[in-house]
């Protein structure tokens, strides 16, 4: 039987979906690993970018270069540097590194999409009595908030196609079989794992799109 063929089998065995090695478990792991790691970014790139944004900041073009600027560095050799401090090969040092990963979409999304809100739609709202705070909750944010979401989209993709790596370093999840298949020279196990890692890849872009899609603002800006 041809690669392809023993692949669909091997993801059609009911005995690869049960037990604590199963595809559900695995799928799991893979998640909460992401999960972590994307909402570590957001506590770590929103504030910030967010409120350079909102004061149309120079300095918030020097970081969000340099974030871009970390987009060079390879995830895979960030989680080498991060196993040789106390953290070691450990779920928190995939975590980390694939934080570092998913902050320059954040970044860059949110202090662009807050800094090119229309002007005219700012000075309104400053005419009209509203605080600084105010202007950036009621106005920037909700006109912001469809950019925000392409960069949040944009990170937990990537984030999810990179969390492969944690098999390497013990933290499970569904690069386990990548993992297992080439240990054992079994193509088809990897085939399978690849497989299931790009499924949830687009899985998530298609949840992720139909949300930013949600969260497009109204023509009218509330004043």
């Amino acid at each position: 039987m041809s690669l392809f063929g023993d692949t669909v089998s091997w993801l059609l065995d009911g005995s690869h979906y049960t037990g604590p090695e199963g595809v559900p478990h695995r799928l799991l792991v893979h998640l909460g690993i992401s999960a972590a790691a994307v909402g570590l970014a957001v506590l770590v790139a929103l504030p910030p970018a967010v409120w350079l944004g909102h004061r149309r900041s120079r300095l918030g073009n020097a970081l969000v270069a340099l974030s871009n600027a970390t987009r060079a560095l390879p995830v895979f050799g960030v989680l080498i540097i991060l196993a040789t401090t106390s953290l070691g090969l450990s779920t928190k040092s995939t975590v980390l590194a694939l934080t570092l990963f998913a902050i320059p979409p954040l970044l860059s999304n949110a202090f662009v999409g807050v800094r090119e809100v229309d002007p005219d739609v700012v000075e309104a709202a400053r005419g009209s009595g509203m605080s600084g705070l105010q202007l950036l909750r009621a106005v920037e944010l909700p006109l912001a908030l469809p950019l925000i979401a392409a960069g949040l989209r944009t990170s937990a993709v990537q984030v999810v196609a990179t969390a492969t790596l944690a098999a390497y370093v013990g933290g499970g999840g569904l690069g386990q079989f990548i993992n297992e298949g080439f240990a054992r020279g079994d193509q088809t196990e990897t085939a399978a794992g690849g497989v299931l890692v790009a499924l949830l890849a687009l899985l998530v872009e298609l949840v992720l799109a139909l949300l930013q899609r949600t969260l497009q603002p109204p023509i009218e800006t509330r004043l």
